[in-house]
């Protein structure tokens, strides 16, 4: 704004300046040919001139040449004519003039507008030189290996590629229009309007002398011709728009292009160097190192609280909502199982994604890879982690905390580690735990409270925003948005079903939840069959982004959509956070580690530091060499045991079943022929078995026993358990040869069938043998007598005992039975009823009432000890009587039969723990070697079992002091190589 002093050039101006007019523009930039009307004035006196108006209309070019002119005044002549003619030539030369000078303004303007356009829509590009850490080092050194002029010379020419560049000089010219359009208000020289032609309006105020006098003519042509403006100004607004989309489009396919050819010549590459073409040493990647930081640290019970705050990308959402279909587009295959509105996801599933020349997946705890581009191998990765999280899932449980572990490597696949986890529900259904809801809550909040996760938030854009349950869960873990990155799947369905598109953007720009977030996407995941490959839905989330509205009416930003744009930033993110964390998380391992040494230190000063492994090894070893000892048992001490233990078994069936009954006999031929029918009938049912049975018992005991005595040479007693635990399982797995049950009982009956009695000391063995067996059942007997009757006056007297009433009855009864076994020393060896009616009566009149059953019960103790009496008396007879033996007993009332049946049992005996003695040495002790191995085998792969077995502070000390170790070495072996990749 300028005013002009009182000191006027002309009476015209100095009139200006004394109605105080206030100009726009400059006084001296005035039009020319205004300047020039107002000095052709200055030298008239006329007082009854008017004054000029207080304002100027602004004419251009383009304006109607020339103005009507006013009438001549009367009297003027041919010289006011002249002087008209003359204005006329000067105002158009000015005109012209002016002319020239707006071009060059507006050309000059332009320029710098489509510089600056150009500018802007280079910086939207994504910088790539942020991402050089994604090709390895080896890429750097393919001028080894590959001719790169060559490659060079492949790439389309620069001329090709500027074909694609936009024309920047229309860009410019139509950047002018729509800044036009988007001003307020119209000033000299400053405002451009309209694309084609430039358009300067002096407004003015009052009726100056140079205002057409067809006003209202010229009005209605500026309306209809400023409707006329108005309307070509939207249609170039939407070529341009149509314009940038299309060039933004042919970028985009030339990147996608370009990448697919690094993708393929990466791929090359790393199959040749996987091959061995570069002779140097392999070393993981660096996800890959990170990825087993978390593994361990999956595994790791957190004491003292030291706590997992190592960053991956928690992928949450409600059910249903696409999770595991964005995963899938950022892993590049169909590799988690579908369900139609169904719970799928039961567990946690760790995704590592990484580079690599092959498109495979592998399970942490598996060797095998299943090939990605194979559909077998899709369906089997599929059933297998189906079949991973049902087997996770605990009994009346719908979820589990268990997290699977997955790494998917692949050519051009960004590198992170996502968490799929569970859809948040609202509802329990039919077939749910009651808890269902609560442990999935749980389980989202224990991944979503690390502070270094980033939370991958996702929510489903065909149902209504207020719907959303995993919303109001994030914003309460993250309620500044720091570490979220919001994403909004099946926009198609969105934009199909939505009245207002503008509710996606609402969404997108973060308007429309409460919740904040680090950026916000919007993808397409196909169109819900679960037979479409990753290709089509590519295509397809390709061709509707370009055909739709939100973009092309800038609802939505380029770099908001689309699956891969999601990848690069959900990396990018990723690996900012882990830069920044991963140092801390360093430096607090190490302060938990210095912790549990000093801890070792003052409780186990002079152990080793052994974990859980390395103890169940050395308690391996020591049971393989109690084992290994049964080797070294003597034959003798196997054959005494055995003939120990069997005679033990088969005394009683022997004493009861053979001898007793076959001496009940009158004469010496029934004796015998009683013996060997009762001996085939136990060799042929019974004897083989008992046998059997008495050495693997007999290996059990001497097996324990050895452990026993290992036991006492400074064996830890932490092993205690885990010894008893594999001996118990052991003798239940090992199964005695039943083939060796048929040859033993041949071998027994051919001993028993024996007669023969060779010489003297045999003679004298089965006499000593027999006496003591008949010595032993002789004190058994008696010891039931004992019992029966009740202690004797001397022990009444002595200890201060007495008998019971039914002792006492008893021992009457005892007292009637052995007055009538002297009166008949030959008694057979049961009672006649007469003789028990008789028994009953005198024990009556004595007033004892006895039972007939009492009766024939205490006889029979009574007659067995009788009859091992007199066998103890003729066994003391037959020590003299070989020699009778030898000739058959002829002529001689000694006969001693009983000495030969004891002498049989007793050669049965040694033959049998002899023919036992050698299946236990050559066949059983290697069988019952092996199954300890296999046992402890089995134990070996059962960390279960290992823990079950193997418990104590000592124990648990070791494992954390292992762990924390481990886990620190891997956090600086990484992040060793993340300064290297810097």
């Amino acid at each position: 704004m300028l005013r002009v002093g009182s000191k006027a050039a002309c009476m015209a101006c100095g009139n200006l300046v004394s109605n105080q007019v206030r100009f726009r523009i400059p006084l001296q930039k005035l039009h020319p040919l205004s300047r020039a009307i107002h000095h052709r004035y200055s030298g008239n006196t006329n007082p009854q001139r008017p004054p000029h108006r207080t304002a100027a209309r602004y004419f251009t070019s383009m304006s109607r040449l020339p103005m009507r002119q006013p009438k001549p005044a009367p009297g003027s002549g041919g010289r006011y004519y002249q002087q008209q003619r003359n204005f006329w030539v000067v105002r158009l030369a000015s005109r012209l003039l002016k002319l020239r000078y707006i071009l060059l303004g507006t050309a000059v303007g332009g320029g710098y507008t489509a510089k600056k356009t150009y500018e802007e829509w280079k910086d939207m590009l994504p910088d790539f030189s942020e991402y050089n850490w994604v090709i390895p080092d080896f890429v750097w050194e393919l001028s080894e290996q590959i001719d790169l002029d060559k490659l060079a010379k492949a790439l389309p020419e620069m001329e090709e590629i500027a074909k694609l560049l936009p024309d920047l000089d229309k860009i410019g010219e139509n950047f002018t229009f729509l800044k036009s359009l988007l001003s307020s208000g119209v000033s000299l020289g400053s405002e451009v309007k309209g694309a084609s032609g430039l358009h300067l309006l002096l407004e003015t105020s009052g009726d100056p002398p140079l205002k057409a006098t067809d006003s209202s003519a010229a009005a209605t042509h500026d309306v209809s011709e400023k409707q006329y403006k108005k309307s070509s100004d939207k249609e170039k607004v939407d070529q341009l728009q149509e314009e940038l989309l299309r060039t933004q489009l042919k970028y985009q396919r030339m990147l996608e292009r370009l990448e697919k050819e690094n993708k393929e010549l990466r791929k090359v590459v790393l199959q040749k160097d996987d091959k061995g073409i570069h002779q140097r040493k392999v070393k993981k990647s660096l996800i890959d190192l990170y990825s087993e930081v978390l593994d361990i640290l999956s595994d790791y019970d957190a004491n003292y609280n030291t706590q997992d705050h190592l960053p991956r990308v928690v992928v949450v959402g409600d059910q249903s909502a696409g999770k595991t279909s964005v995963l899938e587009m950022i892993a590049q295959a169909r590799i988690f199982p579908r369900g139609s509105g169904e719970m799928m996801t039961r567990s946690p599933v760790k995704v590592t994604l990484s580079e690599g020349p092959h498109h495979v997946a592998i399970f942490k705890d598996s060797g095998r890879e299943f090939d990605l581009n194979k559909e077998e191998d899709l369906a089997a990765l599929r059933h297998e982690i189906e079949l991973r999280m049902r087997k996770s899932v605990k009994e009346g449980q719908t979820v589990s905390c268990e997290t699977i572990s997955l790494s998917v490597k692949g050519p051009g696949i960004q590198r992170m580690v996502l968490v799929d986890l569970p859809g948040v529900i609202s509802t329990v259904t039919t077939g749910m735990a009651a808890d269902t809801k609560e442990t999935i809550f749980s389980i989202s909040k224990a991944y979503m409270q690390n502070p270094n996760a980033i939370i991958l938030c996702i929510q489903d854009g065909s149902v209504d925003a207020e719907r959303s349950i995993v919303t109001d869960l994030v914003s309460q873990m993250d309620p500044h948005g720091k570490r979220t990155i919001f994403v909004l799947t099946k926009v198609d369905l969105a934009e199909k079903n939505l009245a207002s598109p503008s509710r996606i953007q609402q969404i997108v720009e973060g308007k429309l939840f409460p919740m904040k977030a680090l950026g916000y996407f919007a993808v397409v995941t196909g169109k819900g069959s679960s037979a479409e490959s990753i290709d089509s839905i590519k295509d397809y989330e390709e061709d509707f982004f370009q055909s739709s509205r939100l973009l092309r009416d800038g609802m939505l930003k380029a770099h908001q959509v689309t699956t891969k744009n999601l990848s690069l930033a959900v990396s990018d993110c990723f690996w900012k956070m882990v830069r920044e964390s991963v140092e801390q998380q360093a430096d607090v391992f190490k302060a938990s580690r210095f912790n549990l040494e000093t801890e070792w230190k003052n409780n186990y000063p002079r152990l080793r530091e052994l974990d859980r492994n390395e103890l169940y090894e050395k308690a391996k070893n020591e049971i393989l060499d109690e084992v290994i000892s049964l080797s070294q048992v003597t034959p003798q001490h196997w054959e005494s045991i055995l003939q120990k233990k069997l005679w033990e078994r088969v005394s009683t069936h022997v004493i009861e079943n053979i001898y007793l009954p076959a001496a009940q006999t009158m004469d010496s031929g029934t004796f015998n022929t009683t013996v060997d029918i009762k001996l085939k009938q136990w060799t042929d049912k019974q004897l083989p078995h008992k046998a059997l049975e008495v050495a693997w018992e007999t290996l059990q005991e001497e097996f324990a026993r050895f452990m026993a005595e290992y036991k006492g040479k400074d064996q830890d007693d932490i092993f205690d358990k885990l010894k008893e635990a594999v001996k118990d399982d052991s003798i239940k797995r090992h199964k005695w040869n039943e083939r060796a049950m048929d040859s033993l009982r041949v071998i027994q009956h051919n001993a028993l069938e024996d007669r023969s009695i060779t010489d003297k000391p045999q003679w004298d063995a089965a006499i000593q043998f027999m006496e003591e067996t008949l010595q032993s059942r002789l004190k058994d007997t008696e010891s039931v007598i004992r019992d029966m009757v009740g202690p004797d006056w001397k022990q009444r007297w002595l200890n201060w005992m007495n008998r019971t009433p039914d002792q006492h009855i008893r021992n009457e009864t005892k007292n009637e039975l052995e007055r009538l076994l002297k009166l008949h020393d030959d008694h057979t060896a049961y009672l006649a009823n007469d003789e028990v009616t008789t028994v009953r009566k005198n024990l009556e009149g004595r007033g004892v009432e006895v039972d007939p059953v009492l009766i024939k019960d205490t006889w029979h103790q009574l007659y067995r000890r009788h009859f091992l009496q007199k066998a103890l008396s003729h066994c003391n007879l037959c020590k003299r009587g070989f020699y009778y033996y030898q000739r058959h007993f002829v002529d001689s009332e000694l006969e001693c039969n009983d000495v030969v049946l004891f002498w049989r049992i007793q050669r049965m005996l040694a033959i049998t723990a002899n023919t036992l003695r050698q299946q236990l040495t050559n066949t059983e002790v290697r069988r019952l070697e092996k199954n300890v191995k296999e046992v402890l085998d089995d134990f070996g792969e059962d960390n279960e079992k290992k823990t079950q077995l193997i418990t104590g502070r000592r124990v648990q000390l070791a494992e954390d002091l292992k762990k924390v170790r481990e886990i620190q070495e891997k956090l600086e072996a990484f992040i060793e190589a993340l300064h290297k990749e810097k």
